[in-house]
């Protein structure tokens, strides 16, 4: 059976970045762009992250020029962005499609996984998977990082 483990992204720095690395803890994977009117979920995002990487959270960043043309820059210029901006200290891989034919093997599988919900229909998406690597769920763009659905889903993941 296939889980988020068997995919693998490139990290923002250009190394390889297994999904794997990240067998036993959820992670909560969000496709991101640096000039959106969401841009400001960075900071909710790194809170959460912050709030709870030590109960074994994993926020993934994964930027995609997908919509609208929203994340323009290189790889260099998105990483200075989110670390001078938002501090974000998640890791984060290099830009990515997540929609469409061209969509990475991993959002096509979530899609599979989970429907309709997983596709991307903007930036800051949200796909949530659990320690074991299963698909848990997705939420829009609009749903920020703090709601409490994502809160009550990542909870209920740390906790199994």
């Amino acid at each position: 059976m296939t889980t988020a483990y068997d995919f693998n992204f490139t990290s923002i720095d250009g190394r390889p970045l297994p999904l794997k690395k990240f067998s036993g803890h959820p992670v909560l994977i969000v496709n991101v762009a640096s000039k959106c009117g969401l841009t400001p979920q960075y900071e909710a995002l790194v809170q959460l992250y912050h709030d709870l990487k030590e109960q074994g959270l994993v926020v993934l960043g994964v930027p995609s020029n997908q919509f609208m043309g929203q994340e323009p820059g290189t790889n260099e210029e998105i990483q200075t962005f989110c670390s001078t901006t938002y501090g974000v200290d998640f890791p984060l891989t290099a830009k990515t499609d997540v929609k469409g034919e061209t969509a990475h093997p991993f959002y096509r599988w979530m899609r599979q996984e989970l429907g309709e919900p997983a596709e991307p229909v903007w930036n800051f998406h949200k796909l949530l998977i659990g320690k074991d690597g299963k698909a848990l769920q997705a939420f829009a763009p609009t749903v920020a990082p703090e709601a409490l659905e994502i809160k009550a889903a990542i909870d209920g993941a740390l906790a199994t």
